[in-house]
């Protein structure tokens, strides 16, 4: 049971460091990003390919930030000047296309067959590797949400939340809104990185069909559901998002009629329920106020 608790908070803790970013790039500066679970692959295949060369786990997730952030910078290019919804589409896209070269470059990436043998972090320290890993990502939790934080308070946050609320009013005083939305999305997609290089060396394994638009879809409804803006809400919305993916597992205890193969259609349903549910009632999230909805 308690390897089962720290296996799902470990999650949580991965989600929250994704949906961190995301609360950057849209909760902070109004980019619709679609693409997100891309800078996460990419972090992630990132220090599991350096890794599995004998090169330190630190390496691994330097480059992990590094590349991901890269990654965004030609695509804020290319398609930050456009509106919201066309971003949107080409971010989306931008996370397929990640996908479809990490399936077919075999020769680098493993192709369908993945990478496995991606070293552990802690892994000298036997049974306690696990608690380790969660008061890392615990630490580089606070560490990130402290930063941004930071950076809300900071002229570059005051500049990126006009941004969000009015991005001809910025233009209007002389400030060049896609220079300040790349950064913010270069920034994002490192923490993304970051949040993938964890995953890959927690699960050990990544292969590409663990990096599925639902994944993205997963980490705005943690969004959502904290609290679109609000640096706290983004950890607590990835907690209350794992709560309900976790808590859906016990469906079957209720309705033992239901076969094993609908049950993973019937939580999905379930929790899309909720999240409806929530966004009615409290769609301000859950550290929101009335004043933001």
């Amino acid at each position: 049971m308690t390897a089962h608790l720290i296996a799902v908070l470990t999650i949580a803790a991965i989600y929250s460091l994704l949906t961190l970013g995301l609360n950057l790039q849209y909760g902070m500066t109004g980019i619709i990003n679609f693409g997100h679970v891309g800078f996460f692959c990419v972090g992630a295949y990132a220090s599991a390919l350096l890794t599995v060369k004998g090169w330190p786990p630190v390496a691994g997730f330097a480059l992990a930030a590094v590349l991901a952030g890269a990654c965004a910078w030609p695509l804020g290019l290319v398609s930050l000047r456009l509106r919201d919804d066309y971003f949107a589409i080409v971010s989306l896209g931008f996370s397929e296309i990640v996908r479809l070269v990490v399936t077919s470059e075999g020769w680098l990436t493993g192709g369908v067959q993945g990478v496995a043998g991606v070293p552990k972090l802690f892994a000298g320290l036997g049974p306690s590797a696990g608690v380790a890993l969660l008061a890392a990502l615990v630490v580089v939790n606070l560490l990130a949400a402290l930063a941004l934080l930071r950076i809300a308070r900071s002229p570059f946050g005051r500049v990126i939340e006009a941004i969000r609320d009015n991005e001809d009013a910025v233009k209007a005083l002389g400030k060049d809104p896609a220079r300040f939305k790349m950064q913010s999305l270069a920034l994002g997609a490192a923490l993304a990185g970051v949040s993938g290089a964890f995953y890959a060396h927690y699960i050990g394994y990544i292969s590409p069909d663990q990096f599925t638009p639902l994944v993205t879809f997963q980490i705005w409804m943690a969004l959502v559901m904290g609290g679109v803006g609000r640096v706290w809400g983004a950890v607590l919305g990835a907690g209350l998002l794992m709560a309900l993916l976790e808590g859906s597992r016990f469906l079957r205890d209720v309705a033992p009629f239901i076969s094993e193969v609908s049950m993973a259609s019937v939580r999905l349903g379930a929790v899309g329920l909720l999240l409806i549910l929530f966004t009615l009632y409290r769609p301000q999230g859950l550290v929101g106020d009335e004043a933001r909805k």
